[in-house]
């Protein structure tokens, strides 16, 4: 009796597409399910059904993979925060608007926002991050500077007011991801705090 042929070992395709947006897509569903730290590209290489080594062809390296996703959601972000402002509207009106958007996105994705904040200052993304960061923090910075112009809020560094507001929202959405305000809760709180934003806690 001939003897049976040797099995082949399981081979994985090396090519898969759009490999670049799967293993985002992936690694995303890998974020918000069990953080950061359970992200590999040979994990998500198994889960795609490709070569361990594909991957590599887009990401060096798990570094490279977190820098790339979290340019993926300052972009997700700009155009959430373009989408929604209007420059016409007055200043507290167009600062409500924005600050529940930003809410709203920080709230759907707490994960990956607090990677974005993680890999802000990373040096192989610099250039990159500053641009997409531009893109978010700018529009409120936008904002601001326009009221000036118009005489709607004080003098001074745009940058530094833009703080100030900045600082107030992501706590708000902080408390929110925490659990101390349901949803509901924290964008009913919205308009409330860019008045106190806008006209401090002074009696007038």
């Amino acid at each position: 009796m001939a003897p049976m042929p040797a099995e082949k070992p399981e081979t994985r395709p090396y090519h898969h597409g759009d490999l670049r947006s799967a293993l985002l897509a992936a690694a995303e569903r890998t974020l918000r399910d069990k953080g950061s730290a359970s992200l590999s590209l040979r994990e998500l290489a198994r889960d795609l059904g490709v070569s361990h080594a594909a991957p590599g062809r887009h990401f060096k390296d798990k570094q490279a993979l977190l820098n790339a996703l979290a340019l993926v959601g300052y972009d997700r972000m700009a155009e959430a925060l373009e989408a929604a402002d209007e420059p016409g509207l007055p200043l507290q009106d167009r600062l409500t608007v924005l600050a529940r958007t930003y809410l709203g996105f920080a709230i759907d994705n707490a994960e990956l926002l607090e990677l974005m904040y993680a890999r802000k200052h990373e040096p192989d993304a610099a250039e990159q991050m500053a641009a997409a960061i531009d893109r978010t923090v700018g529009a409120l910075e936008r904002a601001v500077a326009a009221a000036q112009q118009h005489g709607e809020i004080v003098d001074g560094d745009p940058e530094q007011l833009t703080l100030v507001v900045g600082t107030a929202l992501h706590g708000l959405a902080s408390l929110a991801v925490t659990g101390k305000f349901t949803t509901e809760a924290a964008m009913a709180t919205v308009s409330g705090l860019v008045h106190h934003l806008m006209y401090g806690l002074k009696p007038r």
